[in-house]
């Protein structure tokens, strides 16, 4: 039958977010029969019946597409490019808010990474520490920080620092799946000499306790400059690309750095809009 690829797919999502048969009928509001049926390839799924299960499921719309599919639909949500021009307000309001960060770093990536669109601040302050004109684009942020030939020799406590980019990857992953793309990623990191092998078990040190979050420090003249980072994305996204959008702002962890970032960049740290 035509949906027997989408009653497998259903059921791995199901899976993934460890819901039974029964939870997902109380809350899709659709009898545990049919799903059981659905799941066996044994009924055909209406449009609006795969659509709900996929908004149930909290499926990613690039996999609600392929869920459509599967089942013998066309495809509902858009798959363009970010730069299309269907995107083009988007893009304006990134422009918007990256220029408006100055004259600390902001930065627009894909899901997995990589490096779409930054503000001047971006590449002037990575460009302090290496040759960002050597490393071939898209520039891959976690690459850029993993990379012994990149950030990494500057990264204060490494290591931890490391584990927790790792943690943020599953952290932040649309969906909260790791797609093949992303587990390829995560496997180059780990290929990386020392890289943190139990990043899976970490737990932030104490001595990060007097912080809300775990900073990112830059060693640099002899000091830790220390920031942290906010992220933000698209609300209610009706395109793939709009959904895996992420913009990642950087700021001062405390006043030291936030004065050294002024004096070095020749603007004022205090200005920034």
């Amino acid at each position: 039958m035509r949906d027997a690829g989408f009653g497998k797919l259903l059921r791995y999502w199901r899976d993934v977010r460890g819901v039974s048969q029964l939870d997902l009928s109380l809350e899709a509001g659709i009898s545990q029969r049919q799903i059981s049926f659905i799941e066996s390839g044994r009924s055909v799924p209406g449009r609006d019946t795969l659509l709900t299960l996929a908004q149930t499921l909290d499926v990613p719309l690039r996999e609600r597409n392929a869920l459509l599919l599967a089942a013998g639909y066309a495809p509902m949500y858009s798959e363009a490019p970010w730069n299309a021009q269907e995107m083009q307000g988007v893009i304006r309001a990134l422009e918007r808010v990256v220029r408006q960060h100055e004259p600390y770093p902001a930065i627009v990536m894909d899901r997995h990474w990589n490096v779409l669109m930054t503000n001047a601040a971006a590449p002037r302050f990575f460009g302090h520490f290496i040759d960002m004109s050597a490393r071939a684009e898209p520039r891959n942020m976690l690459h850029l920080m993993f990379d012994p030939q990149g950030m990494r020799p500057y990264v204060h406590d490494w290591q931890n620092v490391a584990r927790s980019l790792l943690q943020r990857v599953h952290r932040e992953a649309v969906g909260h799946v790791i797609d093949g793309t992303t587990q390829s990623l995560i496997d180059a990191l780990l290929n990386y000499p020392d890289a943190p092998g139990d990043w899976r078990t970490h737990h932030a040190a104490a001595t990060t306790a007097a912080l809300p979050v775990i900073p990112l420090g830059f060693e640099c003249d002899g000091e830790v400059r220390t920031y942290f980072s906010m992220v933000t994305s698209v609300g209610t996204p009706q395109s793939v690309a709009a959904q895996e959008l992420r913009l990642e702002s950087m700021f001062p962890a405390d006043d030291a750095t936030q004065a050294w970032h002024g004096k070095v960049f020749g603007v004022s740290a205090e200005n920034t809009t």
